[in-house]
């Protein structure tokens, strides 16, 4: 950062550079990664959520010879250098660990956690990036980040100002975990929703009012066998029916179905075909027509194919994901694309596919894939088509209204994000907590690290404590 740029300070505060209130900043231990081990080594992965769960950083292959010279300690404060530039993490009474080579530890003179939180602040982020400070992304060096221009306050007043952006993060940390935890209540009432909708249970009441209206499912069966047997002819192949046998003598998975529903396998009533293969090189990144994969939409084209709505299902990839193509769409080849017979509601299918699981059922070593012989195989309940419709309604009025609570919870998460980083903006702007004339000015603080850093060696922070006037007591 440009130093005629830097923003006016409080009275009493002074600019500083990251290098001039840290001992020399150290490169870590270049070694493999191993599962089991007796010397911990932290990785940048291991760093990006913010936090350091122990129990799953690896153990190094290789242990350095000077150990001593790699252990990381309490309150030294690692940066990524690589992958996740620029993230930061405050060690808190780590086990028996070092650091490896693409982070860089930083001992700090200052209050460490004054310090961590600077680095998690939009002047610090503003300050790491290549405008600010010619690093080329996706790396950075020890030199760059000792010219990080840093607001430095008195001591007495980093830790009234660590107080209370910990006072204000604790009321944040607890807002934030009741939304998420009501995300995944969202979500699991959404697997309900579904899992109620094909028991029969969302359509209770509709079908007792419209029993002598419907006709039995096992009669819509035999129209669509009769359909595909007409449309593939030698090609047919009747499946063995559903033993129900077994739910009769209690020992089945099987549960009993609403009246007019029956069981049936998903091969007698809908045929999987592989998708028509359109190249890469024919793909149009400017069409309309979307072109589906096993991801998703995975590009677009100009020339639409004549058909009826379909799902396509992955068949590499992404294992039995689901797809709801309501517009004419070319799938390329490691997809499936289903057509539903008459008297089989799509979104019905659809929603009822999002069951399933089907990416359990990829059996193979080499090649992971999807076979269909084996969806074919799968059991389904199956309801007259009035009901089909009923239930489809039922599930989205259910499902609209859990998208609209979930997008709102989104935004209050996004909110909390920006406040967090408005209270460290604030923060380092002097502005969060009050001043104290009392307190001995920055400056003071400055030149007796400076001078300490001169007479004592940079290895050894604990000789070298910094004490001022007015300064907590650790």
């Amino acid at each position: 950062m440009n130093e005629n740029a830097l923003a006016k300070l409080p009275k009493g505060w002074v600019w500083t550079r990251l290098g001039e209130i840290c001992l020399d900043p150290q490169y870590g231990w270049t070694t493999s990664a191993i599962t089991e081990g007796a010397l911990h080594l932290l990785r940048t992965t291991d760093i990006t959520s913010g936090n350091i769960d122990w129990n799953t950083v690896p153990f190094c292959k290789e242990e350095p010879s000077e150990k001593a010279k790699y252990f990381l300690k309490h309150g030294d404060i690692v940066i990524s250098r690589a992958g996740s530039v620029g993230y930061s993490c405050l060690i808190r009474n780590p086990k028996q660990a070092i650091f490896a080579s693409y982070l860089i530890r930083f001992r700090p003179l200052v209050d460490e956690t004054y310090l961590a939180f600077f680095l998690k602040s939009p002047l610090y982020w503003d300050s790491i990036s290549e405008k600010s400070l010619g690093i080329a992304i996706p790396n950075v060096n020890a030199s760059k980040l000792k010219q990080i221009q840093v607001p430095l306050p008195p001591l007495p007043e980093q830790h009234r100002i660590v107080a209370k952006i910990e006072e204000l993060f604790t009321k944040l940390d607890a807002g934030v975990e009741a939304l998420k935890k009501a995300k995944k209540q969202i979500k699991r009432y959404q697997q309900s929703v579904l899992k109620y909708a094909f028991e029969g249970k969302l359509t209770e009441e509709w079908r007792k009012a419209n029993r002598d209206k419907l006709e039995p499912a096992s009669v819509l069966l035999e129209q669509i066998k009769e359909e595909r047997k007409k449309k593939l002819g030698k090609k047919y192949k009747e499946l063995p029916s559903v033993d129900l046998s077994a739910r009769q003598a209690g020992t089945s998975e099987l549960s009993e179905l609403p009246e007019g529903w029956v069981w049936v396998r998903l091969g007698e009533i809908l045929t999987m075909e592989y998708g028509n293969g359109l190249a890469k090189d024919k793909r149009d990144s400017k069409g309309k027509v979307p072109v589906y994969g096993s991801n998703g939409i995975v590009g677009y084209h100009n020339t639409p194919l004549t058909h009826r709505p379909c799902l396509v299902v992955g068949r590499k990839g992404a294992i039995g994901e689901i797809h709801l193509s309501e517009v004419p769409c070319w799938p390329i080849d490691t997809t499936y694309y289903v057509y539903p017979p008459i008297g089989i509601n799509i979104k019905y299918l659809y929603y009822l596919f999002s069951t399933l699981r089907l990416s359990y059922l990829d059996k193979s070593t080499a090649i992971p894939g999807l076979n269909r012989n084996d969806v074919y195989k799968k059991i389904i309940p199956l309801s007259p088509l009035p009901e089909q419709h009923r239930i489809v309604e039922e599930i989205e009025r259910r499902l609209s209204i859990a998208d609209a609570t979930e997008k709102t919870i989104d935004q209050c998460l996004k909110q909390a994000e920006r406040l967090r980083q408005s209270i460290l903006k604030t923060a380092f702007e002097g502005k969060l907590v009050p001043q104290d004339p009392n307190d001995e000015p920055a400056e003071k603080l400055r030149e007796r690290i400076k001078a300490q850093k001169e007479k004592k060696s940079v290895n050894n922070k604990s000789s070298l404590t910094v004490k001022s006037k007015g300064a907590k007591k650790k």
